[in-house]
């Protein structure tokens, strides 16, 4: 047992996370402990604790599912990770059933979310299934100017957008808008860029806006100051003066509010895509013959296959897809205050909680 081991661990909604030792080890078969280098902040994780999402796993609960760490124990049949740098995905498919040998591995009913499903990252250790881990080459990551912690995000708030991109068709020639630029759209934008598009950002706040301007975006409207209406014809003449097409615009809902949605469903036009990355228990009034007028579809997105999790990291190694400039780090002992600030919408990034033992 490691006697520095510990987690924050979630007791009841709006309340106070506790700090608990408890013991990691040792990993059973099929299974690794990750010492965790960073673990991030995500708009899910302040769901669980301050607006009635639920977890799968009753509390108490450690939560946190960007994971970034090292193995530092392997159990029978995962001892070829044993030291390796690795990224834990959010959403760990059993790899076995029907679900994940048809390709559909995001919605396996036997799948292992940390920090929902069972104990996260917030915390010094995680044990969790050897299979499916992503491994991180360190000499790339430090030529890339990037540390372990920074890309605890490419757990989630890369590869769930990266997901989005791929499943859209996202191509040479093709308008892309994203709603929402912060933690996850942010990305989503840079992946739409990286995969040849034309990026058209939305957003609220003109310091993200600002932000991803200078990373991928080549228009950027402020939804404050435009209505879904405005928006719409901004657009239309913005892709008239860069040649590209009225239709088939590809539509990612970042921000995972009501609002954000609405808009995005106000973009619709012939044979768009909608893809819904962000989450929101609010409810949304939508005229679903839309996408039968405009011969659209919409599509949910739920984590990310393990499989495509290097190629998601490769876009982030080779600087393609920026992380350094989106996420700041704060000592996991600070948790309480990190996530009422995050609540209170008062952080610039997204925060990566590295722990000490």
């Amino acid at each position: 047992m490691s006697a520095s081991a510990y987690q924050w661990v979630m007791t009841a909604p709006a309340a106070p996370f506790e700090k608990r030792a408890f013991d990691p080890f040792p990993p059973g078969p099929g299974e690794v402990v990750v010492e965790v280098a960073g673990c991030g902040v995500c708009h899910t994780d302040l769901g669980y604790l301050y607006d009635g999402v639920r977890t799968n796993q009753p509390l108490p609960l450690t939560l946190g599912h960007e994971i970034s760490g090292r193995v530092v124990a392997a159990g029978p049949g995962e001892e070829r990770w044993l030291g390796q740098a690795v990224i834990v995905p959010a959403v760990l498919p059993c790899g076995e059933c029907d679900l994940c040998r048809r390709g559909r591995a995001t919605i396996c009913r036997r799948q292992k979310m940390p920090g929902n499903d069972i104990d996260g990252g917030f915390a010094t250790h995680i044990r969790v299934p050897g299979r499916g881990l992503c491994p991180v080459d360190l000499t790339r990551l430090e030529a890339a100017g990037l540390t372990l912690p920074d890309v605890s995000v490419v757990a989630d708030a890369v590869t769930t957008p990266y997901q989005a991109v791929r499943r859209a068709g996202v191509g040479q020639g093709d308008l892309a808008i994203v709603i929402g630029v912060g933690g996850v759209g942010g990305y989503a934008a840079q992946i739409a860029a990286a995969f040849g598009a034309t990026v058209v950002a939305v957003d609220i706040d003109a310091d993200k806006l600002a932000e991803i301007g200078a990373h991928g975006a080549a228009l950027t409207l402020n939804a404050q100051t435009l209505d879904p209406r405005a928006q719409k014809a901004a657009i239309s003449e913005f892709a008239a003066s860069q040649g590209l097409r009225q239709t088939e615009w590809k539509i990612f809902e970042c921000s995972g509010t009501a609002a954000g949605q609405s808009n995005a469903w106000a973009l619709l036009v012939p044979g768009a895509t909608l893809a819904v990355v962000g989450f929101t228990m609010a409810r949304v009034e939508v005229r679903l013959s839309n996408l039968m007028a405009f011969d659209a579809r919409a599509l949910g997105n739920w984590g990310c296959p393990p499989e495509l999790y290097p190629d998601a990291l490769a876009l982030v190694l080779d600087g393609k897809v920026q992380v350094k400039p989106f996420v700041e780090h704060h000592p996991l002992d600070a948790i309480n205050d990190v996530f009422a600030k995050a609540h209170a919408h008062t952080l610039k990034r997204r925060a990566v909680l590295l722990p000490t033992l």
